[in-house]
């Protein structure tokens, strides 16, 4: 059965209402993106089946953190998860909406476009008195047919972050804390330097949510807007490309279609290195007609 069988997806972000009467149907995925303290919790959504950033699904071949695999890499770990090319795929995470939104967008970036976030993760799923299971998750009964079709764009590097910061059309997005935009505390990185990208605007993630959950589309607009201004094409930047990718999530909701993450983040930019500028204090940008 293919996923469409399942029914149109209501867009990239779906409620446990929605997943759980499809919860084992065929053509349906579900993948547990958790990172850090919440990877190895040992109590999933059944039948989930580990999307692991901090492990294979990062390309570990270079200094940065969280970065994207090659296609052919992308290719491999998504069969192995038993991962079609025609299914619906949920993702989620155990701190609410965190990961999964990175998770989101590299299956996006890789060419899936049945792919959705699980609003309020493996939380929301508790609360909502639904099932969990415990133990090593299920492996996948077959491989899949998955093919990464990689979407020039969609990830960046810096020196196409550096074109949107000089360009009057672009507007290059922050999702830290503003005490870590504007370099009045330390980088949880060490050897980064503190602050932000000359022209970059800061809008933290946690802006975006409330409890765990995000805000409605209204809101979401409301807190794009006096920062984009008429900027279509927006770029997302964070520590290290997780976090940035709940503002493409947040873009997305509030309307926006023109949009980045910069892959390296804040964990490139802001190594020692005279290419690329970095001030301290608050925001100077500001939306541009």
């Amino acid at each position: 059965m293919s996923g469409r069988a399942l029914g149109a997806l209501p867009g990239p972000l779906v409620g446990t209402d929605w997943v759980a009467p499809r919860l084992g149907a065929p053509g349906l995925v579900v993948l547990d993106a958790s990172i850090g303290e919440h990877r190895d919790a040992g109590e999933r959504i059944p039948a989930a089946r580990p999307f692991d950033i901090d492990g294979a699904l990062s390309d570990h071949s270079g200094p940065l953190p969280h970065t994207m695999p090659g296609a052919d890499r992308f290719t491999r770990e998504l069969r192995a998860l038993g991962v079609n090319d025609g299914d619906t795929v949920v993702v989620y995470d155990g701190a609410g909406l965190y990961s999964s939104a990175r998770a989101w967008w590299m299956l996006r970036a890789m060419g899936l476009e049945r792919v959705a976030v699980l609003d309020g993760g493996l939380p929301a799923w508790r609360a909502a008195g639904l099932p969990c299971e415990a133990g090593a998750p299920v492996a996948a009964a077959r491989p899949g047919d998955f093919t990464a079709r990689p979407r020039p764009g969609l990830i960046v590097g810096s020196d196409e972050v550096a074109a949107a910061l000089a360009d009057p059309a672009s507007a290059v997005l922050d999702a830290r804390s503003r005490d870590r935009f504007a370099g009045a505390v330390a980088e949880p990185r060490p050897g980064l330097r503190p602050g932000h990208m000359p022209g970059a605007l800061n809008l933290p993630f946690g802006e975006l949510q409330r409890d765990g959950r995000m805000r409605p589309a209204s809101q979401l607009r409301d807190a794009f807007a006096p920062l984009a201004g008429e900027r279509r094409r927006l770029v997302f930047s964070c520590g290290s490309g997780v976090t940035a990718c709940i503002l493409a999530l947040g873009a997305e909701l509030a309307g926006y279609d023109d949009l980045a993450v910069y892959d390296g983040s804040w964990s490139e930019w802001g190594l020692p290195r005279a290419d690329r500028p970095v001030v301290t204090g608050p925001q100077s940008g500001g939306p541009q007609a």
